[in-house]
């Protein structure tokens, strides 16, 4: 009996979440909520500088022309560097908005460990972003491969609402197209860094990089996000 409960429960999510493809395509737009135009510095020693987005990643997340792009590479007095991006989506974001758990596996990475993850933002509550470790491989010159390791922080950004979630956010997009009438045109942002060989082995070192990274995050939502936006998420 629980089995066949479980079956029929998957089945309506399945047929739920996949009926997002049956709703019209063509609907107003809300005022898009975030800046495409990332900082140049950041409070605690961060200095941009602009990165170009590949052509294959224009080509696979740009097929609906008016997916737009941010990108740039912070780095601090330590030398560390913190890549993030943004891609705000087109007319048709089931195109154009794409998880790392997606892509990340077609660039060579394995997902070895995802986790939400809260970020206290000073008098504006929470936001929660998806936290992503990766593990990828390089070949070396002398036939070999070295490991390295990744971390990838992501969350959706719509006209009014945040959220780490992408089965949350397909659903918003669900219920405003059907219930309001309109398209959120949510962006989709990541902040990205490598960990310094051995990291991964040490959790002092992994704790330090985390802590850069939420308070990366910290001083970068304000920036980007509109007013029309609530800072904190929706759970």
């Amino acid at each position: 009996m629980t089995t066949k409960r479980l079956a029929i429960l998957l089945a309506v999510l399945v047929v739920g979440l996949g009926s997002i493809f049956l709703l019209p395509q063509q609907l107003g737009f809300q005022p898009v909520g975030i800046e495409l135009n990332l900082p140049d510095h950041l409070a605690g020693g961060w200095y941009g500088k602009d990165l170009q987005v590949s052509e294959k990643e224009r080509s696979v997340l740009g097929e609906d022309k008016g997916t737009e792009f941010a990108r740039k590479a912070y780095r601090n007095g330590a030398g560390y560097e913190i890549i993030a991006s943004i891609v705000l989506s087109g007319e048709d974001m089931s195109r154009s908005i794409h998880r790392p758990e997606r892509c990340m596996p077609a660039q060579g990475y394995t997902i070895i460990d995802k986790s939400t993850v809260p970020v206290a933002m000073p008098e504006h509550g929470m936001i929660r972003v998806t936290r992503l470790q990766n593990v990828g491989n390089m070949p070396m010159a002398d036939g070999s491969k070295k490991s390295f390791y990744n971390l990838t922080y992501y969350w959706f950004v719509g006209h009014t609402d945040t959220t780490g979630s992408h089965i949350l956010r397909t659903w918003l997009d669900m219920k405003d197209r059907l219930v309001h009438g309109y398209n959120q045109r949510w962006a989709y942002v990541t902040v990205a860094a490598q960990m310094p060989p051995g990291a991964e082995q040490d959790p002092k070192v992994q704790r330090l990089i985390d802590d850069w990274i939420k308070d990366f995050i910290r001083q970068l939502v304000p920036k980007i996000q509109k007013d029309s936006v609530k800072i904190a998420s929706v759970n």
